[in-house]
């Protein structure tokens, strides 16, 4: 039998959240950008930018 792929890449999916979760401190997003849909990060004197994109994708600029 066929396995299907999209099952395959879920379970994948779900196993590395699973595992980042158990070795990473976690910070929901709605936590970080409250209302906005934007962030300042400083990071080594340098300010990095996160976005929300429309499609609701993360994206971080220097």
């Amino acid at each position: 039998m066929e396995r299907n792929n999209n099952n395959d890449r879920r379970e994948d999916a779900s196993r590395l959240h699973s595992d980042v979760n158990a070795t990473l401190p976690v910070i929901k997003s709605e936590n970080l950008f409250e209302n906005a849909r934007e962030v300042g990060i400083e990071h080594e004197g340098a300010i990095y930018r996160l976005k929300i994109t429309k499609q609701g994708k993360l994206i971080l600029n220097k």
